[in-house]
């Protein structure tokens, strides 16, 4: 036997030091990864809702334009008022406001800036106070997506810039020539030089691609493509070297295109779109009515638009009615009710939630009273009273499998059974909840039967005693006990069934659905589905509207994730 001295010996020994040192190490090492992964996922969940927060803000607020419409009687049947073109309306109204605008494609931009809802809603305030037909009334205009991405600064806006020099102006109809007494317009050539560069070297490359060409006919032995192809090449090389020469004169009149910054000079209360600069002068467009003569420094301003049109969806036409209006304080901003009243449009500020919101509403009742009816009793039958025999290994077996099964699966269940077979509706909440009932059957069985195993033995045993049936034990005494476990299981399988996409889509409810559903047969889509949709949209108002979306869902993720949390606190037993 080993003496207590010879082991104690043992224990202070160079070789148990160094195991002592390196297990003390390697419990650091464990400790870090731990706070190094919780860090990390609290990390990337920080980012998460910190993207989502910042893109979201701008489907909140909405803009409305104050204007003043005349409520035409001749126009507006006062027995019948929905037959009304009030779009016409609107739009007379902002061709008597902003008479220069000519031109097809300059009114297109000018009702742009209008939403397309607003007409129904004049609509619907003339149809609930008919007396207004024949008055002139100040109305709320909702502004378009393009125009209020614009009014919020999304495509940037137009600046005004400092200058010191007196204007000469000299109009000839539409167009206007100016000239300041100084070099005001020096620092805003660089990006027409930088431009007519940029075509240069664009030239020269096509020119490159014209040599290949006539050296392939040429070795071809095709003279008369050659020469054609050789011609090509030289006009192009000439046409550099002629942009290379304009973009060198330091005195030299440069065109604006949608490549360049917009530059516009406001003369009182008319503008001027700038078309040619150069150094002290330029050309431009009218913008309303102007008188000829001298304009001193401080009667002019300079403004700059340096986004170049090519890179906004808003024109440089739309910019200066927006500015004109935000000036003459037209233009509110308020809270997006749209958003959380509305159902889904084609056009971003009239989108919103409330639809598929209650579409999803709809759709989890069905789902809970599916699965939960269904599967809490499976789960007593199999955990109190099935026999331990095969076909009972073989159901549990399958249940573990059900609960693993990508969510598509139970989609193309629900297809071939629900609306295939059984020649249910599509696109509507009770098949949608059917199918998200079944996905979440196996894991409200699973969640229960851990619940009522959890339940003592005792329990059982001392109901039993007392004379109670096994129906009775456990109705009365292990389900009431193991109650709490089974409800938090459910809450967090609804919760993960809120968040399914693609079942739903295979059954049609990716549909576009505008009308708000009265009930679980209704035509509806459900929240995941509109984000989808709303993500595919090209219209740049959609992204806000799409993370708006996400914290709207994910706010209903964490309530049912809080209730599931409330409910074991508040149930919880201990034994």
């Amino acid at each position: 036997m080993i003496s207590m001295t010879e082991l104690s010996k043992k224990h202070r020994s160079p070789e148990s030091a160094l195991r002592l040192r390196k297990r003390k190490a390697s419990q650091k090492r464990l400790k870090f990864y731990g706070i190094l992964a919780i860090t990390l996922s609290g990390l990337a969940l920080a980012i998460l809702l910190w993207s989502v927060l910042g893109k979201s803000g701008g489907a909140l607020t909405e803009h409305h334009i104050a204007m003043e419409i005349t409520l035409d009687a001749g126009l507006i049947d006062r027995e019948n008022i929905d037959s009304t073109d009030f779009s016409k309306l609107s739009k007379n109204m902002l061709k008597e406001r902003f008479s220069y605008v000519n031109g097809r494609t300059e009114r297109r931009e000018m009702y742009d800036i209008i939403s397309s809802g607003a007409a129904y809603e004049l609509r619907d305030l003339v149809t609930q106070n008919p007396d207004m037909v024949g008055q002139t009334v100040t109305f709320d205009f909702l502004a378009s997506d393009i125009a209020d991405l614009y009014l919020k600064g999304a495509y940037g806006q137009i600046e005004p810039v400092d200058h010191s020099g007196d204007l000469t102006v000299s109009s000839d109809g539409g167009q206007v020539s100016f000239r300041s007494s100084t070099d005001d317009f020096t620092p805003y050539l660089g990006s027409a030089r930088s431009r007519l560069l940029v075509r240069a070297d664009e030239l020269r490359v096509e020119a490159g691609l014209q040599e290949n060409g006539r050296r392939v006919f040429t070795e071809r032995g095709d003279p008369g493509e050659a020469a054609l192809r050789e011609a090509a090449r030289d006009a192009r090389i000439s046409e550099a070297e002629t942009l290379e020469k304009l973009a060198q004169q330091p005195d030299g009149i440069f065109e604006l295109d949608a490549f360049t910054a917009s530059i516009f000079l406001k003369l009182g209360q008319v503008w001027v779109q700038v078309e040619t600069i150069s150094a002290n002068g330029g050309s431009g467009k009218i913008l309303g009515d102007i008188n000829d003569g001298i304009i001193a420094a401080d009667d002019w301003q300079l403004l700059i638009y340096a986004a170049p049109p090519i890179t906004r969806k808003v024109s440089d036409l739309q910019a200066v009615l927006l500015e004109d209006l935000r000036l003459a304080g037209r233009v509110s901003k308020g809270i997006n009710t749209h958003f959380f009243t509305a159902g889904d449009s084609r056009e971003p500020e009239l989108a919103g939630i409330w639809g598929a919101a209650v579409g999803s509403f709809w759709t989890m009742m069905v789902t809970i009273v599916f699965a939960f009816f269904i599967g809490v009793p499976a789960a007593i039958y199999l955990e109190e009273f099935a026999r331990d025999n095969k076909f009972t290994r073989m159901v549990e077996i399958n249940i573990n499998n059900l609960a693993a099964v990508p969510s598509i699966v139970f989609g193309l269940l629900g297809l071939s059974v629900f609306i295939g077979f059984m020649g249910m509706q599509r696109s509507s909440p009770i098949v949608g909840g059917m199918v998200l009932g079944i996905m979440t059957l196996p894991v409200i069985i699973i969640a229960a039967r851990a619940a009522i195993k959890a339940v003592p033995p005792s329990i059982r045993d001392g109901a039993l005693a007392l004379g109670a049936s096994d129906l009775q034990v456990s109705m009365h005494h292990v389900l009431p006990l193991s109650m709490p476990g089974i409800l938090t299981g459910t809450i967090l399988g609804m919760a993960r069934a809120l968040g399914e996409t693609a079942p739903l889509i295979m059954i049609g409810m990716v549909a576009f659905i505008v009308d708000i559903p009265d009930g679980p047969t209704d035509n509806a889509t459900v929240l995941p589905v509109q984000i989808f949709r709303w993500a595919d949209f090209p219209e740049r108002a959609f992204e806000a509207r799409t993370a708006a979306a996400i914290l709207v869902l994910l706010v209903f993720l964490f309530a049912m994730n809080l209730t599931a949390i409330l409910l074991r606190k508040r149930f919880e037993r201990r034994w």
